[in-house]
C-alpha cells in the first residue's frame, strides 16, 4: 500500500447507496452505487449471519426486514446492515458519534451556522438510514435561524426499514414524524428547537443529477457531508468529471465546506484538480484524519502544503480517475504541472 493511502480504499470498501457515494449520518449512499456501510478500513463488512465480533466491532444482530436488518457494534450501539451488500453503517462508533465527529465538528457547523445570515444549505450526500442529516439537527437545535437540508440516495429503502427500529436506533427517536412526511412527500418543513428547517430528499442517480439540468434548481450549498462507498467499490462517485460538476455548483460568493472520511492521495489530488482548496480533516473513529475542501482558504484550518506534493510523487495511486472504472496509477505529467500550478501552493 502507497505511503499516505487509505486502507479502505486500497480494498474493496462500501460505502453509500446513491451512485452518489458532495460533504455522512447513518448509512451511507451511493446515488448510482448502492446501500454503504463502511468499515474504517474501507473493507466490507459483516458477513453471512452470526455473531461477529472484529475489526467492524459487530457484537449481536437484532431485528431484519427487507434487506436490511439491525446489528449491535460492540459499544452497545445499533446501526443498519445492509445483507445485500454485506455492509453496516457506521460500524465502528456508531451513527451519532461519527457524523458528530466528521461533520458537526469537521465542518464548524454550529459555529458557521450561528454566524450565517440568512438561510444555511446543507448538502447530504448519502441519506442511508438519516444519521448524519438528525445528528447535525440535534447539535443544532439551539440556534436561531433557518436551515435547508438536501438529501441525495439511489434508494429510501434503508430510511425506510430504520424508522420501524427508532427505539433501538437513539438518533431517530425524535424525529419519527419529521421523517415520515419527508418519506411521504420529498420534502418536510419543522422547527428543529428554535430553528426553522427545509429538509428535501433527491432520489436518483447522484452523477446524473449533477450532470443533468435539474441541477440548475439546485440551491448552492455552504456545506456538503460527502458520504459515499469507496473508489474501488463505487468509482463513478469519485471521479475528477464529478467533482469538477460539483464545484461549478459551489457559488463564489458563498463559502462552502465539504468533508468526506477518506484521506487518501487520489482523493486529495482529484479533489485539488477539481478547482478546490484542501486540507487535513479531523479524526474519527479510528482514523486519525480525513479530508477537508473548500471554494475559499479560509475554510481549510490545515491546508496540504508543499511537503505534501513529495508525497504525490511517490504515490503509485495518485491520478484522478476519469471514468467510472476504477484503477490505481501514478500522477500523469498533465496532472502535475496543474497540481503545481494550483493558487493553494503559489509561493
Amino acid at each position: 500500500m502507497d505511503e499516505g493511502e487509505d486502507p479502505r480504499e486500497c480494498r474493496l470498501a462500501a460505502r453509500t447507496t446513491m451512485g452518489m457515494d458532495a460533504c455522512r449520518l447513518e448509512a451511507r449512499t451511493t446515488m448510482g452505487m448502492d446501500v454503504m456501510g463502511r468499515g474504517d478500513d474501507g473493507a466490507a463488512e459483516g458477513g453471512s449471519g452470526g455473531v461477529e465480533v472484529g475489526g467492524d466491532g459487530l457484537a449481536e444482530r437484532g431485528e431484519r426486514g427487507d434487506g436490511y436488518e439491525l446489528v449491535q457494534l460492540a459499544n452497545g450501539t445499533w446501526s443498519v446492515h445492509a445483507r445485500r451488500e454485506r455492509e453496516t453503517f457506521h460500524p465502528v462508533v456508531g451513527p451519532a458519534a461519527e457524523a458528530e465527529a466528521l461533520y458537526v465538528r469537521g465542518l464548524r457547523l454550529v459555529a458557521r451556522m450561528a454566524a450565517k445570515h440568512g438561510e444555511f444549505v446543507l448538502w447530504d450526500v448519502g441519506l442511508g438510514a438519516a444519521g448524519n442529516v438528525l445528528t447535525v439537527l440535534e447539535a443544532t437545535q439551539e440556534l436561531s435561524g433557518s436551515l435547508r437540508v438536501v438529501s441525495f440516495d439511489r434508494t429510501l429503502e434503508p430510511l425506510r426499514f430504520a424508522l420501524g427500529e427508532e427505539r433501538r436506533l437513539g438518533y431517530l427517536a425524535r424525529a419519527v414524524g419529521w421523517v415520515r412526511v419527508l418519506l411521504d412527500r420529498g420534502r418536510a418543513e419543522f422547527r428543529n428547537g428554535r430553528q426553522a428547517v427545509v429538509w428535501e430528499v433527491r432520489e436518483g442517480d447522484f452523477p446524473t443529477l449533477l450532470a443533468g439540468g435539474a441541477a440548475g434548481s439546485l440551491p448552492a450549498p455552504d456545506a456538503i457531508m460527502y458520504d459515499a462507498y469507496s473508489p474501488a467499490t463505487n468509482p463513478e462517485m469519485w471521479t475528477l468529471p464529478l467533482f469538477r460538476r460539483l464545484q461549478g455548483r459551489l457559488d463564489p460568493g458563498r463559502p462552502c465546506a465539504l468533508t468526506t472520511y477518506s484521506r487518501s492521495t487520489l482523493l486529495r489530488v482529484t479533489w485539488l484538480l477539481a478547482g478546490l482548496f484542501v486540507g487535513v480533516g479531523g479524526a474519527t473513529g479510528e482514523k486519525e484524519e480525513t479530508t477537508i475542501g473548500a471554494n475559499c482558504r479560509e475554510l481549510i484550518e490545515r491546508p496540504l502544503d508543499r511537503r505534501w506534493l513529495g508525497r504525490v510523487r511517490r504515490s503509485t495511486s495518485a491520478e484522478p480517475l476519469g471514468e467510472a472504472r476504477y484503477r490505481q496509477a501514478r500522477l500523469s505529467a498533465m496532472h502535475w504541472e496543474q497540481l503545481e500550478r494550483h493558487p493553494q501552493f503559489a509561493g
